[in-house]
């Protein structure tokens, strides 16, 4: 422990012999660590953060979901510090100042890049971070950004929308003359080869129409030929007169048909059909005939009474034998029809291949032509709501900040680790110095470097002339160290002044 001691004293004592030197170096030291930090230029960094609000009523009627607008967002945020926009930037705010030519915005631009930081944070929250060496540019460009956050979303859904409808009106324009021409095409190709035909559409589709509608009414013909057979049946086993009763005249069947059709005439026109309408027309001819029928038929008479459910299933005879007598003419009528169009069929069969080509075309083009009307109506309402209904709000939570202390460098820090460096270097050279240029401060110390036994040791002797010239050269010192220390003090007010000028 008595070594150790020893050895603290010597080398406080090796430092001490050579103060000046330490005092030196620690001076070098401090004015070269000093004029370093003075140089490194200050960073001030502005903040603000925007909140992005989405609409989603009627943005997701028209077709816009909110993953539409998240990647619109993000699109727009990505974009924001490209070199379009920062340019922007630099026109916009003080920046304008410091550039005389291209190359000085080019400069601006890339500084830009690097100082932006856009960070998106939860709930649609964006935080924008500027570091700039002035706290008034650094503000200025945030809001810039800000701005410039609020008009591409606007100005970008105007421009795609305006685009969009360009598009779809051309091709509209283009459709619309084309259907036209195919529309042309395909009555002039109805005219000259199925003007006559009849039916509607292609070939096929008229053939399969008059084939369908035979099927439909050989199934009628069936079903009313088999009542006709029904009917025939209960008539033969049911007689045409009663017994009893005086000798009265008794209508006839003819005479009954034609008032089953009166009271169906009746019928209709109390269910306020107009005398144009088919059925009418219809029972007016079937009466006509019924009536030039019953003036032919004799009265008859007799000692029995006409037997009204003979009479009645007269009349539905009559009626259902109609109804078949009406389906046969319209099966040969459709008979008719069909052999027509086979016929036509036979006599030129590219006829069928031309007029499916022509109807395909046609068709295709009306789809078409109906699809892009639809997508520009859709793409049009799109627009309208996000350009008039704010379907993305933008609100500033927390305004630019205005800093008044720089980020960095931290240089009151910076200038006290300096001044402990160039003490701590003084210190050290000073003792580094006490090695080179060996003495023995104590009589121990002589001894053990010699390996000789050291008698004794004489004290210095001190005049009064010297130790004046000593306290002298002591307050030198303490006026050289003191120095130091004033002078930290000094550039630390000085950055706290200049911290000020800036804010």
């Amino acid at each position: 422990m008595n070594g150790l001691y020893d050895e603290i004293r010597v080398a406080i004592h090796a430092i001490w012999t050579r103060r000046w030197l330490a005092l030196a170096v620690a001076w070098a030291i401090a004015i070269v660590g000093w004029l370093f930090v003075s140089q490194i230029p200050n960073s001030y960094e502005s903040r603000a953060r925007v909140f992005v609000q989405m609409q989603t009523i009627l943005p997701n009627a028209v077709g816009i979901s909110p993953a539409d607008q998240q990647k619109d967002v993000d699109t727009i945020r990505q974009t924001l510090t490209s070199a379009v926009n920062l340019e922007k930037v630099v026109r916009g705010t003080d920046l304008a100042n410091s550039i005389s030519s291209p190359a000085d915005v080019a400069d601006r631009v890339a500084g830009l890049q690097k100082a932006i930081k856009i960070t998106a944070q939860q709930d649609n929250l964006f935080e924008i971070v500027v570091t700039g060496s002035s706290p008034k540019v650094a503000r200025q460009v945030v809001q810039k950004l800000i701005d410039l956050f609020v008009e591409q979303n606007l100005a970008g859904d105007r421009d795609e929308t305006t685009q969009s409808l360009g598009f779809l009106d051309s091709q509209l324009e283009a459709r619309q003359k084309q259907l036209q021409d195919a529309e042309a095409k395909r009555t002039d190709f109805q005219n000259r080869y199925l003007g006559s035909l009849p039916g509607t559409g292609s070939l096929n589709d008229r053939m399969g129409a008059v084939r369908s509608q035979m099927a439909q009414i050989d199934s009628d013909l069936a079903a009313a030929q088999s009542s006709v057979a029904a009917l025939n049946g209960q008539m033969a086993g049911t007689p045409a007169t009663v017994a009893g009763g005086g000798a009265t005249g008794a209508a006839g069947p003819a005479r009954a048909r034609l008032a089953a059709i009166q009271g169906q005439l009746a019928e209709a026109r109390a269910r306020g059909f107009t005398e144009n309408h088919p059925d009418v027309v219809a029972l007016k001819s079937q009466m006509a005939a019924a009536q030039a029928a019953a003036r032919n038929e004799p009265v008859s008479a007799g000692g029995g009474a006409n037997n009204p459910l003979y009479l009645s299933l007269k009349s539905m005879q009559a009626d259902k034998q109609a109804t078949v007598a009406a389906l046969m003419s319209r099966k040969t009528q459709l008979q008719s029809d069909l052999d027509q169009i086979n016929a036509k069929l036979a006599g030129d069969p590219a006829v069928a291949a031309e007029q499916s080509k022509i109807e395909n075309d046609y068709q295709v083009l009306k789809d078409q032509y109906s699809k892009l009307l639809a997508d520009r109506e859709a793409i049009k309402l799109r627009g309208q709501a996000q350009t008039q209904t704010d379907s993305i709000k933008f609100s500033v939570i927390d305004p630019p900040t205005a800093p008044r202390v720089p980020t960095a460098p931290n240089r009151p820090l910076l200038l006290t680790g300096v001044l402990l460096a160039a003490a701590l270097a003084g210190i050290g050279a000073a003792f580094l110095m006490g090695q080179v240029q060996t003495t023995f401060a104590t009589a121990g110390r002589l001894e053990r470097a010699t390996g000789m036994p050291v008698i004794g040791s004489i004290g210095e002797m001190v005049t009064s002339a010297q130790i004046a010239a000593r306290r002298r050269k002591l307050a030198y010192f303490a006026g050289g160290a003191g120095a130091l220390a004033i002078a930290w003090v000094a550039l630390l007010g000085v950055e706290m002044l200049q911290r000020g000028l800036a804010a």
